[in-house]
């Protein structure tokens, strides 16, 4: 009964999200000239949202995908159910018996094959992005490069996935560690990052010989739906079952039985903190395998002899970006009391140069908010500081009109351990502190928070960057020196510790999530010794 009520309440986050994106209207943005760029993708008026080796009208709701920079409709989805996912998760469980055996450079060919297909969509599918997500098309294509990056990655990994072959305490014995697919990857992503965190999994769970079922976010299933195209292509034209991926986009009721589901062998799950720990606690009440992927309340720290130029430059990407809606958006930065007044005057004139607008647009470099929802919070948040003593030092204004623009803000007067300091906001708000004690002191102000992303420090000083990379220093997943909290490489692995979730995608030894580990004991002679010299005679 208490995993019932704990299923029920998991994904409330979900249903809120989902039931937003409802509406129905027959003057679509597709229709308009300047969009005909969409259907180069794949996509048109009424778009099937179920994959399951075969596109399909799902049995769930028809919603509509909003553009965020004024709220009109793009284009209409059929959404999936329970139904749906059934056949989803079978078809993607039986093709990955034939996956399974395919040999790893083979699997890594298909991969490759999948990235230049991204390759030549690429801008096509950024555009998407900033028209259904609103993040500004070169970071929109910016996010397609990184699914290719892991392409690229991940080919390299299907020639060299290691093993080890280990020294035996007994004669005539091998000891040898092997690794092979878990079975079944279930990935669920966020509004933020529709294409790269789902290509940081598929293409690893792919290389290593897996399955995966895709379930989107309720808001972004346009983009979803044109990534799971090109893929579905890719493998159609290689003879191999299509269903090897395959996509339920869906609300509430498939989140929730994909965490209880054991035919799902790993769940990757990308989101919020409080939504990612109920997941983690119905993944674990069947023992089955999680990446969790949670919320960030990141902070740069300045010290007394950094390199002021890099700093606002540094902080103006990483707390503007994507409007503050990436995990790794800074949200706290952390001035020395010598640079204190300079930092926050040159970060002022800085942010009050932006251009905010259409994100499709060239010289644009800040769209909107991805939803109302997020426009409400960015308010309450504007409100609850201000009540708290804060001084908005740029920004705190929400913009007239039909989108869901808002000023990036800077707020200064608050302590940092404030409350609202202390809790993520998923808005475009920094909270500007003061450092009045030395460099330990610094380092406890980052520490401080629940969540352990991401982290930087600038400073020139060698000892104090060793003393932040080392273990009484950040106890962050990421740990940056003179470059900003947002913007990691696919070369290392992504993720955080506390209630970040402590989950690894991407780069580095990622890849063993995605894999089971046996330790092989092959006995190649005529005796029968014992470990540990044991005698059972």
């Amino acid at each position: 009964m208490l995993l019932q009520v704990c299923k029920l309440s998991v994904f409330k986050t979900f249903t809120r999200s989902f039931s937003s994106s409802l509406r129905v209207s027959s003057n679509l943005l597709i229709n308009q000239p300047q969009y005909s760029w969409l259907k180069e993708l794949g996509l048109k008026e009424d778009n099937e949202g179920v994959f399951d080796g075969t596109w399909k009208n799902g049995n769930g709701p028809t919603v509509t995908s909003l553009c965020p920079s004024n709220n009109e409709p793009i284009a209409r989805i059929s959404t999936g159910n329970l139904e749906d996912y059934e056949s989803a998760i079978e078809k993607c469980r039986e093709a990955w018996k034939v996956w399974a055996d395919v040999p790893a450079p083979q699997r890594g060919e298909i991969v490759r094959q999948i990235g230049h297909a991204l390759r030549e969509k690429k801008t096509l599918l950024g555009n998407l992005e900033a028209l259904e997500v609103g993040k500004i098309a070169v970071e929109g294509a910016g996010e397609v490069q990184e699914f290719i990056d892991i392409c690229d990655y991940a080919v390299g990994l299907s020639r060299m996935i290691p093993g080890q072959v280990l020294p035996s305490e007994r004669p005539g014995h091998a000891l040898m560690e092997m690794w092979n697919p878990v079975g079944v990857v279930g990935v669920i992503t966020a509004f933020n990052f529709p294409v790269a965190v789902y290509g940081w999994n598929a293409a690893i769970a792919l290389t290593c010989g897996n399955s995966v079922l895709w379930k989107p976010a309720p808001t972004v299933n346009l983009s979803t739906i044109a990534t799971q195209r090109i893929m579905a292509d890719v493998f159609k034209n290689n003879n191999f079952p299509p269903e090897i991926c395959t996509l339920v986009c869906s609300g509430a009721d498939v989140g929730a039985k994909m965490a209880d589901d054991s035919r799902v062998d790993l769940l990757s799950f990308t989101g919020s903190t409080p939504v990612g720990q109920k997941v983690g606690v119905a993944v674990q009440a069947r023992f089955g395998k999680k990446i969790l992927e949670l919320g960030g309340n990141n902070a740069i720290t300045v010290l007394k002899d950094a390199d002021l130029d890099m700093v606002v430059r540094s902080t103006l990407f990483a707390s503007v970006g994507t409007q503050g809606q990436r995990c790794t958006s800074a949200r706290r930065l952390i001035l020395h009391k010598s640079i204190y007044d300079n930092v926050l005057e040159r970060l002022k004139k800085a942010y009050s140069q932006v251009k905010i607008g259409d994100p499709l647009k060239d010289d644009i470099i800040y769209g909107p908010m991805h939803s109302k929802a997020g426009v409400e919070l960015y308010k309450s948040t504007i409100e609850e500081a201000i009540k708290l003593g804060g001084k908005i030092e740029v920004g705190g204004k929400v913009l007239d009109g039909p989108g869901n623009f808002v000023q990036p803000t800077i707020v200064s007067g608050l302590t940092h351990d404030s409350l609202l300091v202390l809790r993520e906001s998923f808005v475009p708000i920094l909270y500007v502190l003061k450092l009045n004690g030395d460099f330990d002191e610094a380092i406890g102000y980052n520490n401080e928070v629940d969540q352990g992303l991401t982290s930087s420090v600038f400073t020139q000083n060698l000892s104090n960057i060793f003393k932040w990379l080392g273990p009484k220093g950040s106890d962050c997943g990421i740990i940056n020196v003179n470059i900003p909290t947002s913007g990691a490489e696919i070369g290392g692995a992504f993720g955080g510790e506390k209630h970040t979730g402590g989950g690894r995608e991407s780069g580095s030894d990622a890849w063993k999530q995605y894999m089971r580990r046996s330790t092989c004991t092959i006995n190649y002679s005529k005796e029968l010794p014992l470990a540990q010299g044991i005698k059972f005679d």
